[in-house]
């Protein structure tokens, strides 16, 4: 499954290479974790396709808003989400559960589950590197949303924050 949503993000976001390697580096951390952290088939699924897609409304964004706003992607990501995965006839929980999932990916007090956690994390760690976020903020976001313990320790692991206090 998740390669037909891979190949439907590639086609989505065409030449678009920097969106592209966002989200597969999103993907492939929330991977990680949600194997790591005993999730089930279903909730790996879950985790899998939300974090391909949890971007894909910032095109759309940046066109109608002339922003690329987290807002704004997680108005217009749902509808495209629901089109982009209409053909492969998901379970209408797991679909509605997805497009949660893109519809509030920058709303942490919304997180109500592992799987949205898992997406928090490995987006906040693809961002800290693209974003060249400075050690305290990465330390600080750690303490307040890093809740997995593979989360936790992959953000040692790669920013330091411990050392950093």
């Amino acid at each position: 499954m998740t390669d037909i949503v891979l190949q439907k993000m590639f086609t989505y976001y065409g030449t678009d290479v920097l969106r592209i390697n966002h989200a597969l580096k999103v993907y492939s951390f929330a991977n990680f974790i949600a194997r790591r952290e005993g999730l089930s088939h279903k909730q790996l699924e879950i985790v899998d396709i939300a974090a391909i897609l949890h971007d894909i409304g910032i095109t759309a964004a940046e066109k109608k808003y002339n922003s690329s706003s987290g807002h704004y992607q997680e108005i217009e990501g749902p509808p495209i989400a629901r089109k982009l995965l209409a053909d492969l006839n998901l379970d209408k929980t797991l679909l509605n559960r997805v497009c949660f999932l893109i519809g509030n990916h920058h709303s942490y007090q919304q997180i109500d589950g592992i799987d949205f956690q898992i997406l928090i994390e490995a987006d906040f760690l693809v961002n800290s590197y693209e974003n060249q976020l400075p050690s305290h903020s990465i330390a600080s976001f750690g303490e307040s949303y890093f809740k997995t313990a593979t989360g936790k320790a992959t953000l040692e692991s790669m920013y330091a924050t411990a050392a950093d206090k």
